[in-house]
């Protein structure tokens, strides 16, 4: 990107600040303002960490998370025992390409094993007292309502981005504004914490043509096994996500046109709940490379949101700058 690219994107930005959210003239999906978050009290929250009995800065990297956290909610420091892990589910029609080890049938499966209490979220979210939310947003399969599941299906996957974009403009609006009113409807429930993570099969191919579309990298720099595929299966996802990027031609510069072309469902849907946490000031932990994904997205269009995102592994840590 070019020095006048970047002064471009940076101007475009700060309008979209100055406007609120609505980043997208065709969906009215909140009257609220996203904030920015005052580095004063930061450092009031600091200063009060430091007048405690305790050598300086001896609890690390906690205290930094403390200070933020408290910047973010203040003044109502209280929410923290009210905490909530969306995991959102979708289908890919990518999948269809041969780009994973396991049929898009697995999806469904995963989030009956997510609904039964039989996966490794499940056991941490009961010790640490979670809720856990599990997300119906394009799933290929009608579940029976069940206590934990929200339906809100867009559609039964998205279509095969190797061959035509991955949904319609309609599509991606709902998805987005999917996770946004979650995000606003569990605020309003005294939501203090949120956490985002996704299932389907096929998704780690949509992220990365996401990231290599938003960042302009080959994509053999941002494609990895997934679900386990071998050297070979690598370079047949390269292949595809190269071509269809060839295909398609996403705008570096502009979210929605990325994730209509070769996003996800539930990638859009993290992309809204993170944009509806901004406006409630509700901190958001994002769990992986796909879930970062849909941070990032929502991260380009209003960047005051990246101070509200921790990302929960280490190796995500490269798409969000220093939030001090």
């Amino acid at each position: 990107m070019t020095p006048s690219e970047e002064e471009h994107r940076r101007k475009q930005k700060r309008s979209q600040r100055e406007k609120g959210l609505n980043p997208k003239e065709s969906m009215k999906v909140s009257p609220y303002q996203i904030s920015e978050i005052d580095p004063e009290l930061h450092q009031h929250y600091q200063e009060r960490l430091d007048n405690l009995t305790k050598p300086g800065a001896s609890l690390g990297r906690l205290e930094e998370l403390a200070c933020r956290y408290a910047a973010i909610r203040h003044p109502d420091l209280s929410g923290l025992e009210s905490k909530f892990l969306f995991t959102f589910a979708a289908d890919h029609g990518v999948a269809l390409a041969g780009v994973s080890l396991y049929p898009r049938e697995v999806t469904a499966q995963m989030a009956q094993n997510f609904l039964s209490g039989g996966a490794a979220i499940n056991v941490l979210c009961k010790k640490y007292g979670i809720e856990n939310v599990i997300v119906d947003v394009g799933v290929d399969h009608d579940f029976d309502p069940i206590e934990g599941l929200v339906q809100k299906k867009a559609r039964g996957g998205t279509r095969n981005f190797s061959e035509q974009e991955a949904m319609t403009v309609q599509e991606s609006e709902q998805c987005v504004e999917i996770g946004f009113q979650l995000a606003v409807q569990y605020a309003d429930r005294g939501a203090g914490l949120v956490g985002v993570g996704e299932m389907g099969i096929g998704n780690t191919t949509s992220a990365s043509a996401i990231f290599s579309a938003a960042t302009r990298w080959e994509p053999q720099r941002l494609t990895g096994r997934g679900t386990g595929v071998d050297q070979a299966g690598i370079k047949r996802k390269v292949r595809l996500i190269s071509e269809a990027l060839k295909l398609h031609q996403p705008d570096s510069q502009d979210p929605w046109d990325t994730l209509r072309k070769v996003g996800g469902y539930e990638i859009g849907a993290i992309m809204g709940m993170v944009l509806g946490c901004a406006t409630r000031q509700v901190p958001v932990v994002v769990d992986g490379f796909i879930s970062t994904a849909g941070a990032a997205i929502a991260m380009d269009l209003i960047d005051v949101s990246v101070k509200l995102i921790e990302p929960a592994k280490g190796s995500a840590r490269r798409w969000f700058p220093a939030q001090n």
